[in-house]
């Protein structure tokens, strides 16, 4: 166990005895810990419970995508996959949040950080209001509901481990964790 007086001294208890150690101040703490980006997003199906995704104009190694992004500071998770999912679709989810899936992906292939992800449920859209999204033409192209099977040969296999991952959380009501979605493995 280790204390923090207000000496500015961390002291420890060990063989030989206690010592006493220099504290670290927070900044210099946060550099010794774990660095991660995080996202989130909305997991949409139709009314027959086929996910929609929607296509990336940037991303080719990850081309099919749910509804979300990238966190900005400040922001929770929630508020960050109704932002995502109002600019990326025109619709604004009502929640109450529903957590399906917390992802999470190790560094690699050029990318430094780590990632944590979490999946909420969207919920079943009517063919009307699918037919009503609007996509960001810098971000998406293309809005597409196919049932489960036909995805993966569309998308790379972690991606599609991710998203059977989600359609089975929501269909059994059991959060889903997903840690093989490392950057870099395809």
């Amino acid at each position: 166990m280790t204390g923090f007086p207000a000496d500015g001294t961390v002291a420890t208890s060990g063989p030989g005895g206690g010592r006493t150690e220099p504290r670290l101040s927070p900044d210099e703490y946060a550099e010794t810990v774990l660095k991660a980006t995080a996202w989130a997003c909305l997991y949409f199906t139709d009314e027959e419970d086929r996910p929609l995704q929607l296509r990336s104009v940037y991303s080719p190694a990850h081309p099919w995508q749910l509804v979300g992004g990238t966190m900005d500071p400040g922001e929770r998770p929630w508020q960050t996959a109704v932002r995502e999912c109002r600019e990326e679709t025109g619709i604004t989810p009502a929640g109450p949040p529903r957590l399906l899936a917390m992802v999470y992906g190790l560094p690699g292939g050029g990318w430094p950080y780590s990632t944590l992800g979490c999946v909420f449920d969207g919920g079943r859209l009517s063919a009307a209001q699918i037919h009503d999204i609007t996509v960001d033409p810098e971000e998406h192209d293309e809005v597409r509901v196919l049932p489960l099977p036909e995805w993966e040969a569309l998308m790379p296999p972690r991606d599609f481990v991710r998203l059977s991952a989600v359609e089975r959380a929501r269909r059994t009501g059991e959060a889903a964790y997903v840690d093989t979605w490392d950057w870099g493995s395809e």
